[in-house]
């Protein structure tokens, strides 16, 4: 069990290697309301940047960093009364099937039975 452990290690550090460890904060908020509200942002200096905003009943924000590849990668999101709503060009479309499986649902909600003891 050791050996795997000390392979899964290795293989994590030598993985890892790409990751820029000097990296430094440029900036850094956070702030938080005692009524809820917050807002919160970040920046490093390899070019990571995330920055977000809400309340108790809503939240959006924003990412953006370089991939290993170096290709930037870029997302946003809101997330409110429908839910955790991603967007971003490295997020893949809903597959046709989802889709249509969810239309059905909403074109044929489950009736409520009534039980009678």
């Amino acid at each position: 069990m050791f050996k795997v452990f000390v392979v899964a290690v290795l293989l994590g550090v030598a993985l890892a290697e790409h990751i820029d460890k000097d990296a430094q904060t440029k900036s850094f908020v956070s702030d938080v309301s005692p009524d809820g509200q917050y807002n919160y942002g970040f920046e490093t200096s390899n070019g990571i940047s995330v920055q977000g905003a809400g309340n108790v009943e809503q939240a959006s924000g924003s990412a953006s960093w370089v991939a290993p590849e170096g290709e930037a990668v870029r997302f946003s999101y809101v997330a409110d009364e429908n839910g955790y709503q991603p967007t971003g060009d490295h997020i893949p479309p809903i597959p046709e099937h989802v889709v249509r499986a969810l239309e059905w649902i909403r074109a044929h909600p489950q009736k409520e039975e009534v039980y009678k003891n």
